[in-house]
């Protein structure tokens, strides 16, 4: 895990065990006088949910858009499966866009059908795949009504089925659970848990920190155009921890050394440590208290959304 990108990942490739899906490499890009991207490096492996994270105007949708090659870099390069993008590459691609593209005055099944041959699928295929998905996504009975007919959610949903009916290798899906309820929002997590285990690879971009925090494992942070964040969220959280424990159990814990401060929540207690002090120095501590009985013991890190708000703010200052 970095704060900032290293060395050019393609120099670094050698280096990699696992295939990458896409490698942005230094890329930038301006309009007019304004640089949108900076400088952005990031490699996606294969099979894993990867999040593409930032605030509102850092570069991120600048970004995806040179991924999918709608906008070329002014300098720096990116592999996309295996190579540059192609008409071959593009087919191989879900996109989920943060504003819907869907046909508005086509009715739903029949809007689904044509943008799937668009992505080379047969009209045959492309209609039994597009009621299965309505079925799974609740709303077949509402595959003849006009797109613009459908609530905002339903027509989140249908976005999200456009993504997936051409069964595609790379899927980017940015901000998918706007709109949805809860009761929504646990299918699209489920329907992007079973694409990465199919072997598929996702990048999600996303606002919902706590939704990013269990759905990915590694993730990237861009802000005013470059990396700020990079690596394994569970690195991530590690790094920004404070030198603090959870400990949830029964009985007295008493006065302990090495502790600055217990703050007690929700029935469990957080101790502040001293400079210094590890956490398992405190677990030995409290293995031998006879008054305590230790149920819970864990690292306090802080959460996906805490990290984004510190960094964020760091940055403007």
């Amino acid at each position: 895990m970095q704060r900032e990108p290293g060395s050019s990942l393609i120099e670094r490739k050698e280096k990699y065990t696992i295939v990458e899906t896409l490698i942005v490499d230094h890329v930038a890009k301006s309009f007019a006088a304004t640089q949108a991207v900076k400088d952005v490096s990031f490699a996606v492996e294969a099979g894993e949910i990867f999040a593409l994270l930032g605030p509102n105007g850092a570069g991120k949708t600048t970004t995806i858009r040179m991924v999918l090659d709608l906008l070329k870099p002014d300098r720096g390069s990116i592999s996309v499966l295996g190579g540059p993008m192609s008409a071959e590459t593009r087919d191989r691609i879900g996109y989920l866009p943060e504003d819907r593209g869907l046909y508005r005055k086509l009715k739903l099944l029949d809007c689904l059908v044509f943008l799937a041959g668009l992505k080379g699928v047969a009209s045959g295929e492309a209609r039994q795949r597009a009621q299965a998905y309505l079925e799974r996504f609740d709303l077949a009975e509402h595959s003849q009504k006009k797109v613009n007919e459908l609530s905002r959610g339903m027509q989140q949903k249908a976005q999200f089925i456009v993504a997936l009916l051409h069964d595609p290798d790379l899927l980017i899906v940015d901000e998918p659970f706007a709109g949805l309820d809860p009761v929504n929002v646990r299918l699209i997590k489920e329907v992007l848990r079973e694409q990465a285990a199919a072997g598929k690879t996702i990048i999600l971009s996303a606002h919902e920190m706590y939704l990013v925090q269990e759905l990915a494992r590694r993730m990237v942070m861009i802000n005013h155009g470059r990396v700020v964040l990079y690596g394994p969220i569970a690195e991530v959280r590690r790094k920004f921890a404070a030198n603090a424990v959870i400990v949830e159990g029964h009985g007295d814990l008493g006065t302990l050394p090495d502790v600055t401060s217990v703050q007690r929540q929700n029935g469990r207690a957080v101790l502040q440590l001293k400079e210094g002090a590890s956490p398992q120095q405190i677990l030995r501590t409290l293995s031998r208290n006879d008054h305590f009985t230790v149920e819970r013991f864990e690292v306090a890190l802080p959460s996906l959304d805490d990290i984004f708000v510190q960094v964020a703010q760091e940055e403007d200052v």
